[in-house]
């Protein structure tokens, strides 16, 4: 394992576990509307390295080990880096903005920055066998990713579950974005996975009001 995503799920264990034992402390430093209204932006880059419960931590961290070094020796630890924090940023961006008018919504968890890997991974990687728990063959890349995306912005729309979902969404469409800023010949030999990936987006934009219903 790199030493970088080493760090990072270190830095997470370690603060999440301090967030299980510390209410205090996890309040603190949870994401949360009225709060972050209240300047404590903190709190935008904090809660990503708190988790719920040890299952939520777990999954974040195992979808991160298992797609993180194939990025770094991809495109090196600075541009991972760059999309890991802009991906967690733009997650809780998003989750504000979507949320803005309920000061009680709070979020934790760095499914955002998970979520801006996986994506990259997606995009670098489009044709790749993605093995997903209980399904016995690998499923391509670039249809786990059209199938989050479906589902991130269904769930949003219907708020199912206790999911961040705006926080997915925002954190995927960063990852990618980012990467297509940092390398722009994807633009061009990744066309048809960007142009499948931008479907969900695209009835979203135009039949959102209709998944409301």
């Amino acid at each position: 394992m790199n030493k970088i995503t080493l760090g990072i799920i270190i830095l997470n264990v370690l603060l999440s576990l301090k967030g299980f034992n510390d209410s205090l402390f996890f309040d603190k430093y949870k994401f949360q509307v009225g709060s972050i209204k209240r300047k404590e932006y903190i709190r935008l880059l904090s809660s990503g390295f708190l988790h719920v419960d040890f299952n939520h931590l777990l999954f974040n961290m195992l979808t991160l080990y298992f797609f993180a070094d194939y990025l770094i020796g991809t495109i090196g630890v600075p541009h991972f880096l760059l999309i890991y924090f802009t991906s967690l940023l733009a997650g809780n961006i998003l989750s504000f903005l979507y949320h803005k008018d309920e000061d009680y919504y709070s979020a934790v968890g760095a499914s955002g920055a998970v979520s801006g890997v996986l994506f990259a991974f997606i995009l670098l990687y489009p044709n790749e066998k993605i093995y997903i728990m209980f399904i016995p063959i690998g499923i391509p890349a670039f249809i786990v990713g059209v199938a989050y995306l479906a589902y991130t912005i269904f769930g949003m729309k219907r708020q199912l579950g206790n999911i961040g979902h705006s926080a997915h969404l925002g954190g995927a469409l960063a990852g990618l974005l980012t990467l297509v800023t940092l390398h722009p010949a994807l633009f061009y030999t990744r066309t048809t996975t960007l142009l499948l990936l931008s479907i969900p987006l695209v009835i979203f934009l135009f039949f959102g009001k209709r998944l409301e219903q």
